[in-house]
């Protein structure tokens, strides 16, 4: 199994799939199954049950996951690819672009 190189917070594009083109923040991810869940990408319906919150209940509209490999980090504007690199000064490694070969925080 390969080092996930995304992480919460990040800004991706869906690559593929049908929320294809999409963009938005990763929420959560499970490392486990390899899943994301991003804002506002992979809408699906659940039936939710009356309670406390929500006292009528119903249908309620909320991001599902989707595969990592169907995401792509965005950086300014364009999706790039992730790298990761040892920093001599620090001996930390850090995400690195592929096209700028700059750091990623």
């Amino acid at each position: 199994m390969s080092k996930i190189k995304l992480k919460k917070g990040d800004t991706v594009k869906v690559i593929s799939g049908e929320s294809r083109g999409k963009q938005g923040k990763i929420v959560t991810i499970d490392p486990k199954k390899l899943r994301a869940i991003v804002e506002g990408v992979n809408m699906v319906s659940k039936s939710e049950k009356p309670n406390a919150k929500n006292t009528n209940g119903g249908i309620v509209k909320k991001e599902g996951s989707i595969h990592i490999s169907n995401l792509m980090f965005l950086e300014g504007g364009k999706t790039v690819r992730i790298g990761r690199k040892l920093n001599e000064t620090t001996q930390k490694i850090e995400r690195i672009s592929s096209k700028t070969k700059e750091s990623i925080k």
